[in-house]
């Protein structure tokens, strides 16, 4: 093989002529998806320390996370038409370089509202990059089976890298400080640049321009969601009827109405309404906005409740995140090997049933309980079957599709995971301020009280996707999941 790059053209080219250069790109993609998903759950087990170095309050520890996911829910719309319209290459250089910058401003923050701006950029830069990393998979392995492989690979990615987070959050917190959770981005966002710069060629051209890009829509969705997520953290110190709270559900509801207007009038929209006409496609991002919401909100509360309840350190909590994540890793191998013969509904069934008991154990929690049985057992329930949909409902959502639009259906599916953990975590973080306001007992009651019923919350959530899952389509994967060259819906 020729230590050269292929040569630029329109196409690329098949998958038997370029051997060790698609191994290549997928690492490439894999790595910087790593990198943007990690950055979800890695400041978790960190939150502690950065309120203690910044002053921040129980809604600022928030909004270090739901700065990030809203960024990135925002804007993953708009990533993903600019990976089809500007072309895979550039889309992922503009975001990994963003990202990668935004990274060190983290690091470097004086105060909270530094950090928590520095993260929604953050979040921004991981919108424009995601999308991009599985479209390079989608356009550079055209042969089914080995997209298949890929995807599966690109899946794992995803549920490692949140699971991950915390074990790797809290060896940087324990041993370097809070700042090198984020630091830690740059000098790997370097040294993935380099690699894309030499092997992710001009074939992942795009076929059209910025032009054609709806920023109109982008900012409205963006604003909106940002504004609904407000109004429900504002209920955490303001009564439900406080202008302050119903102010930015309102304006969040209107902002996001007319997104749906401006997506009906405009050429070249973010969201073509014909692609939710999509019976599979509509139910699969269903499912996926009751998965993040339950995936996010587990690893946020869990941080907090085994350092603030059980006076776990960060390392300590990192480290007993471990199973958890090799329980991801097994579910998450376990569907990619029986998608093609199961089809995704009974594995996104399976999956979501699992979790849904290890929340609902979860639930029970008391002070007095034992870790091992109370805490640690049920939580691998819940990271089993978390692991175990990842995939299919990925499958679901883009079988069929044409290569045209894998940007446009891959930015509808992350767009979907982060929509839903950044408003499941406002929901279930309310929900356990309000618990915690109104028990009679302080102190470590009233936390256990307020987590076992976000938990019981997050049971509901995954209760729910195991319901919608069962409106797929029973029958196996013969298709890859992804999209094919003039496949049909």
């Amino acid at each position: 093989m020729s230590s050269a790059p292929p040569a630029v053209s329109t196409e690329p080219a098949p998958s038997t002529r370029r051997g060790g250069w698609t191994a290549m790109i997928l690492l490439i993609a894999c790595a910087a998806q790593f990198m943007v998903v990690l950055d979800v759950s890695i400041v978790n087990v960190a939150l502690p320390d950065m309120k203690a170095s910044l002053g921040l309050s129980p809604a600022g520890q928030q909004w270090i996370v739901s700065a990030y996911t809203l960024g990135f829910a925002g804007l993953l719309l708009l990533g993903g038409r600019a990976a089809d319209l500007v072309g895979a290459r550039r889309t992922f250089l503009v975001g990994l370089g963003l990202f990668t910058a935004a990274s060190l401003a983290c690091g470097l923050a004086a105060d909270g509202a530094t950090l928590i701006t520095a993260r929604a950029v953050q979040g921004i830069g991981g919108a424009i990059l995601a999308p991009a990393t599985l479209t390079l998979i989608m356009t550079t392995f055209t042969e089914p089976r080995a997209r298949t492989r890929a995807m599966g690979a690109w899946s794992s990615v995803n549920a490692v890298g949140g699971a991950t987070g915390a074990v790797i959050g809290g060896l940087l917190t324990q041993y370097a400080g809070w700042r090198w959770v984020f630091i830690v981005n740059v000098p790997i966002g370097i040294a993935i640049l380099a690699a894309a710069l030499l092997y992710v060629s001009g074939a992942h051209r795009g076929h059209g321009g910025l032009r054609r890009l709806d920023l109109p829509g982008a900012l409205s969705v963006t604003v909106g969601l940002t504004a609904l997520v407000y109004g429900i953290i504002s209920t955490e110190s303001s009564p439900w009827a406080s202008p302050k709270v119903w102010g930015a559900l309102t304006l969040g509801i209107l902002l996001l109405a007319a997104f749906a207007v401006i997506e009906s009038k405009v050429a070249a929209p973010l969201v073509p309404l014909a692609v939710l006409r999509r019976r599979t496609l509509a139910i699969a991002n269903l499912v996926m906005i009751a998965l993040g919401s339950a995936m996010f909100a587990m690893w946020f509360l869990l941080s907090l409740y085994v350092q603030q309840v059980l006076g776990f350190s960060a390392l300590k909590t990192g480290m007993w995140f471990l199973p958890g994540c090799l329980a991801v890793i097994i579910g998450t191998r376990t569907s990619t090997h029986l998608l093609r013969r199961t089809g995704p509904r009974p594995l996104l069934v399976t999956g979501m049933a699992i979790s849904t008991f290890g929340f609902l154990w979860l639930s029970r929690i008391a002070p007095g309980g034992v870790f091992t049985t109370d805490v640690a057992a049920p939580f691998v329930f819940c990271a089993l079957g978390l692991g175990m949909s990842m995939l299919p409902v990925t499958a679901a959502a883009t079988a069929g599709i044409d290569r045209r639009e894998a940007g446009l259906v891959s930015g509808l599916v992350n767009t979907s995971r982060q929509v839903g953990g950044a408003l499941g975590l406002a929901i279930l973080a309310a929900i356990a301020a309000h618990t915690a306001r109104g028990h009679l007992s302080p102190g470590v009651q009233a936390l256990t009280a307020d987590y076992g019923h976000a938990f019981l919350c997050a049971a509901v959530f995954t209760a729910c996707a195991a319901l919608g899952s069962l409106l797929l389509p029973g029958r196996p994967a013969t298709a890859v999941p992804g999209p094919t060259p003039g496949g049909a819906e």
